[in-house]
């Protein structure tokens, strides 16, 4: 291992789908908190009356595939455990909270019982409450010791926006009970002057994983009292800790949990998740501790509407002259300008910071068509607004001053928004967990609401809308981690020994990789043995091996050549594909041509341009097995999973049309190969079973390849990763295997849990591919089945017939899929391939730029 590069990718990723279908289990339960005067039932229209208004325009019926309706809910009381200090209860009441609903109440008292706990239940639940109520009983009882901090909790969030409102949510609970409860954000954006105030005085801290790891662990001893009288660790919207962030995560909460044994404490984990399956495992996993599961929504919900909308079909075409569908950022602001002309109070929720942008620019167009006074009540919420900017919006939304906003996953995660009559969905979020997120963003103040998803042009999609059962009758998905992965384990080793120097009795801790890693680190002089221990050895700082969100090795800083302004970052990992020479890239609605990349400098040089092509990076990768850790025979074939090394090179890149794709030229390219040490799902095939699927050799490349594509794309239905996650490759003939073979593989050192999750679902997952290359109703492939938007060979060869037989074939014999290990997640000729590349835009948890929608869509 090499530990040049030590840092992994953060990507999300959730577990597998189970097959057992349920009814209904996500709840999207309503705040019991009141808001302000209600309006009355008669003053908004009820959700089928907005879903008709929407579907009365011309061909609008047609593309609403399904409606699902889940009914109201009645919540269910109970009393606070009487540990509860009478002043909590007292102010809670005053917030016009009289009562908890039972699973409030379950989680305060295994919290005062010193059990950590889990709580998994709908949106709006009031899961914030339940871990309130006994962390500041706590805080206060400990108040009154001599010293007034005799009790601390420390709060994490994922982004800092939701810190933030936390903060103010809790002050705002907390006043009448005066200074008992002293509440501070520390993250990055704390004034230097404020940082004394919290470590000495605080006793309500709130961060987000990133700061404690660059921050407050390395600086333990200047948080010395803080630690010693540590009580209680909230861990809110646990479900995004997921995937290589989430293993890094795991790994910091580890070292936080050391260092408190330390100075003595030993903090009760107060983790508040989305609706998850088996939240439990994942708690543990993340946190290293047994947590107790509450899962049983007891609070309200009203009625919701959810609506599937697939865009229609244009006269456009696209590669190899594929039918294109209506873009689903054109339909979303179509939507959005029809619900704010309706009066309707509405969200829509964006993948990327550009798509919301853009379909802000749009709406804002279309109402000022009607009415100049309209456009003033639509606008764009996104990462990377100042606080008061965001603080505003959520405000003028609130108030019922903006009808309508275009927001990313911002947006989705606790931050209060309530009133809402509506929710758009533009494309599929990735999990299950996600979806319902954000459609329960409506309705929170208890009434009736409309959720449409608007299905972008891909296989997942496209098989959702069509397949309604894959969203209402199954269960949301587990979280998937892997705190050993050696990739994530090793610098937060490295991290823990500067911190205090590892022992053996620390072994445990960290997990069984430990013993085989120590010595690459030693080897590596990264760490020294003596009689106490191991210890850091280097006068750097080994909190800075590794970024928990970054993607390996140093970001590349994109520079406008002209200003020297800095524009922004791109993970390492995506920089060749990204930013090569000569690339097109977005930043904030303006277009730049890259005019060099420096890799020894990590710079990416660019000019402000606006050129009538985008462009897509082409590049050859080699894949060789290193270990195989499982097989299984699947009729003369066979499904395995291990160790693989891929071998990358990006050597051109093609320049095509906006709106049509087509190819203008071809660009040659020098930039050094590049390898990764993964884990794989791979399946071979014989060449009887090609004979009984009538593949013959001149459509054998284009039959692998495209079942490679449609694979990856219905991949994130399984294993909830994106499909910018994983890479694929398919070979003819592998000098491996020897065989026929289709490669799918994490996009992360070490791997992150994703081709495990394919291998435990093989036949489930390569089923349903092979339903969505079927369904389709092109003739020869398109962008809803088997093209990808970042093939590396830019969908050639591929034979969709060749696909669909050939997956026929292999699933007849196909065995049941194996049982998913509950204890812990593991880690020639020309070859056909698909790069995995990193999100760019990485406060924004839903990933990557909207890459398949590349042009401005207002006239498609």
């Amino acid at each position: 291992m090499a530990f040049n590069h030590l840092p992994a990718a953060m990507h999300d990723a959730l577990g597998p789908l189970s097959v057992t279908p349920v009814t209904h289990s996500v709840s999207m339960a309503k705040n019991h908190r009141p808001s302000g005067p209600a309006e009355s039932g008669d003053s908004r229209p009820s959700p089928d009356m907005i879903l008709d208004r929407l579907a009365a325009g011309a061909g609008r019926a047609a593309r609403i595939t399904h409606t699902e309706h889940l009914p109201p809910r009645p919540g269910t009381h109970a009393i606070w455990p009487n540990r509860i200090r009478p002043e909590v209860i007292a102010a809670i009441g005053r917030a016009g909270i009289d009562h908890p609903w039972v699973h409030q109440a379950a989680a305060a008292e295994c919290a005062l019982d010193g059990e950590s706990v889990v709580i998994a239940t709908g949106t709006a639940s009031g899961k914030s409450l339940a871990y309130l109520a006994p962390v500041l009983s706590t805080l206060l009882d400990g108040s009154e010791a001599p010293n007034g901090r005799a009790a601390t909790a420390l709060y994490l969030s994922p982004t800092k926006a939701l810190a933030a409102d936390q903060r103010r949510s809790v002050k705002a609970l907390a006043a009448p009970l005066g200074n008992a409860i002293r509440p501070a954000v520390y993250d990055g954006d704390t004034p230097v002057e404020e940082r004394e105030w919290v470590r000495q005085y605080a006793n309500y801290v709130l961060t987000n994983p990133d700061m404690l790891h660059r921050g407050i662990l390395p600086s333990h001893p200047r948080w010395a009292s803080f630690l010693r009288a540590l009580r209680f660790v909230v861990v809110d919207e646990c479900h995004t800790y997921r995937g290589v962030f989430g293993s890094h995560v795991a790994q910091v909460l580890r070292r936080l949990r050391r260092l408190c044994a330390r100075y003595g404490s030993d903090p009760v984990f107060l983790l508040a998740s989305a609706t998850a399956a088996e939240p439990s495992v994942a708690a543990g996993r993340l946190t290293g501790v047994p947590v107790r599961e509450i899962a049983d929504d007891a609070s309200p919900r009203g009625e919701l509407v959810f609506a599937l909308w697939e865009p229609p079909l244009t006269e456009m075409h696209g590669e190899k002259g594929a039918p294109v569908r209506r873009t689903a950022t054109a339909e979303t602001a179509d939507l959005l300008t029809d619900l704010t002309l309706q009066g309707v109070r509405s969200v829509a929720f964006v993948r990327s910071r550009r798509g919301a942008e853009l379909i802000s620019v749009i709406a804002k167009e279309r109402l000022a068509e009607v009415d100049r006074s309209l456009p003033r009540r639509v606008a764009a919420y996104r990462g990377g607004y100042l606080p008061e900017e965001r603080r505003a919006l959520e405000s003028a939304l609130h108030s019922g001053e903006l009808l309508g906003l275009a927001a990313t996953t911002a947006l989705e995660l606790g931050i209060d928004v309530s009133g809402l009559d509506a929710v758009v969905i533009a494309g599929y979020p990735g999990t299950r967990a996600s979806l319902w997120q954000q459609a329960g963003r409506a309705g929170r103040a208890g009434q009736g609401a409309l959720a449409v998803l608007v299905a972008r042009d891909d296989p997942l999609d496209t098989f959702l809308v069509h397949h309604p059962e894959a969203l209402f009758q199954q269960p949301v998905e587990s979280t998937v981690l892997d705190p050993d992965n050696p990739y994530v384990l090793a610098p937060h080793l490295c991290a823990a020994a500067a911190e205090l120097p590892l022992t053996a009795a620390d072994i445990a801790l960290f997990g069984p990789t430990v013993p085989e890693l120590l010595p690459q680190l030693e080897a590596a002089k990264l760490l020294r043995r003596r009689a106490a221990g191991w210890h850091w050895t280097r006068r750097e700082r080994a909190a800075d091996l590794t970024d928990i969100r970054g993607g390996g090795g140093r970001p590349v800083q994109i520079v406008e050549e002209g200003t020297g302004r800095l524009l922004g970052t791109v993970d390492e990992a995506a920089s060749h594909t990204s930013v090569h020479e000569g690339a097109v890239h977005l930043h904030q609605g303006r277009t730049y041509l890259v005019r060099k990349l420096d890799l020894e400098d990590s710079v990416a040089l660019v000019e402000e341009a606006s050129p009538p092509y985008s462009t897509n990076a082409r590049d050859t990768t080699a894949i060789t097995v290193l270990e195989t850790d499982t097989t299984i025979p699947w009729g003369e074939g066979r499904l395995c999973y291990g160790s693989v090394e891929v071998t990358n090179q990006v050597v051109s890149f093609l320049r095509r049309k906006l709106i049509t794709g087509e190819v203008l030229g071809e660009t040659k390219l020098e930039l050094p190969p590049r390898t990764l040490r993964t884990r794989a799902v791979w399946w071979t095939v014989t060449e009887d079973q090609l004979d009984a699927a009538r593949i013959n050799p001149e459509i054998l490349g284009g039959a692998l390849h495209a079942a490679e594509h449609a694979s990856i794309g219905m991949l994130p239905l399984f294993a909830t990763c994106d499909r910018w996650d994983i890479g694929g490759v398919s070979v003819p003939l592998h000098p491996d295997t020897l065989l026929p073979t289709v490669f799918v593989y994490d996009g992360h050192p070490g791997g992150a849990g994703f081709a495990e999750r394919a291998f435990h679902t093989a036949r489930a997952w390569l089923s349903a591919t092979r339903e969505a290359i079927a369904s389709c109703e092109c003739e020869a492939g398109c962008p809803s089945c088997i093209q990808s938007p970042k093939c590396g060979n830019g969908n050639e060869p591929l034979h969709k017939r060749g696909a669909l037989r050939l997956l026929t074939e292999l699933l007849k014999a196909a065995p049941a899929d194996p049982p998913t290990p509950g204890s812990r997640e593991p880690r020639s000729g020309p070859e056909d391939r698909e790069d995995p590349a990193g999100p760019e835009d990485r406060e924004d948890p839903a990933g990557p730029e909207d890459r398949a929608d590349p042009a401005d869509p207002r006239g498609t």
